[in-house]
C-alpha cells in the first residue's frame, strides 16, 4: 500500500511540475495542482488552497465541495498550520480542538504550509471522508510537491 501511494505521488510530482514548468503566476500554479492531486488520489474528497490574504487566509483553487471562504490564522486545521508553520496531519478531525466544519463529511485532514522565497503564502488543505487517511508518507511527499512547484 505505501509503494503504491509513493508511486502515485510520484506521478502526480512529476505531472505537476512538467505542467508548470516557465508558469509565473500562483493561481495558475496552485489550480495545477490541486487538480492533478484530487484526480490521481484516492481518498481526496477536496482538495485546495487556502491563499495569505491580509492576515488572514482565503479560499483559492479548490476542487471538491464548497468550502469556507475566510480561515483565521490560528482558527482549525488550516490556520494552526498556518499560524505555526508546520503540517498538520489529523486522524480524526472531530478530535482536533476548533476544528472549522466547512462539510460535515470530512473525516481527516491534512494542511501543508506553503511558502514561496521564505516567506508563507497559504496553506494546500486536503480533506477525505476516510478516518486515518493521512500519514507521514502524505506529509514527506506533499511538502516535496509544494517546495518543488513554489
Amino acid at each position: 500500500m505505501i509503494l503504491e501511494k509513493e508511486e502515485r505521488y510520484q506521478s502526480c510530482f512529476d505531472r505537476v511540475v512538467a505542467l508548470v514548468e516557465g508558469e509565473t503566476d500562483l493561481i495558475a500554479r496552485m489550480a495545477s495542482v490541486v487538480g492533478v492531486l484530487h484526480g490521481e488520489m484516492p481518498g481526496f474528497f477536496w482538495t485546495g488552497f487556502y491563499r495569505v490574504v491580509d492576515g488572514g487566509l482565503i479560499i483559492g483553487p479548490y476542487q471538491g465541495s464548497v468550502g469556507c471562504l475566510r480561515i483565521q490564522m490560528g482558527k482549525g486545521v488550516c490556520g494552526t498550520a498556518a499560524e505555526r508553520g508546520e503540517t498538520q496531519v489529523v486522524p480524526d478531525v472531530h478530535a482536533f480542538p476548533g476544528h472549522i466544519a466547512c462539510d460535515a463529511r470530512s473525516v481527516s485532514e491534512i494542511v501543508v504550509p506553503v511558502y514561496q522565497d521564505g516567506t508563507l503564502i497559504g496553506v494546500l488543505d486536503i480533506d477525505s471522508e476516510q478516518s486515518a487517511n493521512f500519514d507521514e508518507v502524505d506529509r514527506a511527499q506533499l511538502e516535496r510537491l509544494l517546495a518543488a512547484v513554489f
